[in-house]
């Protein structure tokens, strides 16, 4: 039986304001800019002048008098019409050809895509054979390979562009595919791609050893058993040696060689650190303080709509709640920014303050143990309130930009009982690494050894963790002659 009744219960909830307070908290300087821009566009009450105030005041002087009457013929409508109109009435789909406004676009250079139509244009194709090449080269990845094999290409040209062709049609133009720049091109894996490239070199004998061990001893060849492709052959190291050197001088990302832009985003330091004897000092960039104000007019405005009182008619009182609505969305915006920055001084402060030996010293190994709990216990924060603010702020320092992220780490005991970072063992292995005899690379269990000398109590499957994330491969497959 369904029944209704009432109960009282406490619950918490994030405020529309609180919600947008954490957004800004995690924008970039550049997404902070252009939110400021939208924020300013939208809101007419906002202003970033200087002829604007800072604060409203309840009352109006008399030497104002003059400014209240020429804001009498200052037009509301203006922009509560904006706001009155619906969306879909702001747009027509009636407009001619000459109406159109012309956009600029933005150029990048060719892709790799661009590269390969270009050279299908060049060979003479009949209809048919021009579509399989089409849909073979809209198959090649932003590596370079096609990573379908042949019987899959026929398939899909059969359910997706309505096109029956035999299997040696398509393997017919997968080979012109091939002959395509950059050498490579086209390959389905990686043999495939280094094979292709070393055919379009000249044919030495270095070169022609490297297409046979391509050929027959490719898993070896990546395995690093060189002992038994010597043996395969009969060959000295000293031949291998020259081979190995011509097929490391190949790229096995060819479409990476393009002539295509990257873009990536600009990174814009947040933090600016310097050290004068011994002593940190900091400063907040100041594209992340922006000069924000109330709008004086929009001030005087509200302040002569509450002198008119209840004298207001219909249309003046829409006015007046027009009014105070963006006034108070001004004022919310500007405290938003401020608490920002007040977050973002408070959070540099306490990373300074526990990596204090790091910045005095540069070194990684100086890096102390510091979680997110560590700092928001510190500044009295929630931890998602830091988790925002590490995750996209820069700092610029006299070793370099780093991401706030870079001085977190997680903190491993030694055998004395001190906690160190696990930073400082990360860079330990990458060092001894780095200095590692090319004849006979390091084992995982060599470098345990190696640790558990200098008194880090350490596991082979975490030396292994740690090599793995350093993007360090294994003993074997950093072997060389």
């Amino acid at each position: 039986m369904v029944k209704q009744y009432l109960h009282q219960s406490l619950q918490q909830k994030l405020s529309p304001q609180q919600i947008q307070l954490m957004k800004l908290i995690e924008l970039s300087t550049l997404e902070l800019e252009q939110k400021v821009k939208d924020e300013i566009e939208a809101n007419p009450a906002l202003d970033n002048d200087n002829h604007s105030v800072e604060q409203p005041d309840d009352d109006i002087d008399d030497s104002d008098t003059a400014q209240l009457e020429s804001t009498k013929e200052f037009d509301i409508n203006e922009y509560i019409s904006d706001d009155d109109i619906p969306d879909y009435k702001l747009y027509s789909n009636n407009i001619s050809d000459d109406e159109t406004q012309s956009k600029s676009v933005l150029i990048g250079g060719q892709t790799t895509l661009d590269i390969l139509k270009l050279q299908l244009g060049e060979i003479k194709l009949d209809e048919k054979e021009y579509k399989i090449a089409n849909y073979i080269i809209g198959c090649i990845d932003d590596d370079g390979y096609i990573r379908r094999t042949t019987y899959e290409i026929v398939d899909d040209l059969v359910f997706r562009e309505n096109l029956i062709a035999k299997y040696a049609e398509v393997e017919n133009i997968l080979s012109i595919v091939k002959g395509f720049d950059p050498p490579g091109v086209g390959a389905q894996n990686l043999q495939e791609c280094l094979l292709l490239q070393l055919l379009r070199k000249e044919k030495t004998e270095s070169i022609l050893f490297a297409i046979e061990i391509m050929n027959l001893q490719f898993k070896q060849f990546v395995n690093k058993h060189y002992k038994k492709i010597c043996d395969k052959f009969k060959v000295d190291e000293s031949k291998l040696k020259l081979a190995i050197a011509e097929i490391e001088k190949l790229n096995p990302k060819p479409a990476l060689n393009s002539t295509d832009t990257k873009y990536s985003q600009q990174i814009i330091p947040d933090f600016s650190i310097t050290i004068n004897n011994d002593e940190i000092q900091f400063t907040l960039n100041s594209r992340n303080a922006p000069s924000l104000n109330i709008s004086k007019d929009y001030l005087n405005m509200l302040n002569l709509y509450k002198e008119q009182g209840q004298g207001l008619n219909k249309e003046k009182k829409q006015a007046f709640l027009f009014v105070k609505q963006k006034l108070d969305s001004a004022k919310w915006f500007i405290n938003a920014i401020q608490q920002r920055q007040q977050t973002l001084i408070l959070t540099i402060t306490s990373i300074i303050k526990i990596q204090k030996n790091y910045f005095l010293s540069g070194d990684e190994k100086d890096l102390s143990p510091m979680i997110l709990k560590d700092v928001s216990e510190d500044i009295k924060m929630d931890i998602s309130t830091v988790s925002r603010v590490v995750n996209s702020k820069y700092v610029e320092t006299p070793y370099g930009i780093k991401s706030l992220k870079y001085y977190f780490s997680e903190s491993m005991s030694k055998k004395d009982g001190v906690n160190v970072s696990v930073k400082e063992v990360k860079s330990i292995i990458k060092e001894k690494i780095s200095t590692e005899p090319m004849e006979e690379p390091l084992t995982d269990q060599a470098l345990v050894d190696f640790l558990n000398k200098k008194g880090y109590n350490i596991a082979r499957r975490t030396v292994a963790k740690y090599r793995e994330k350093l993007n360090i491969p294994v003993a074997r497959l950093r072997k060389k002659l």
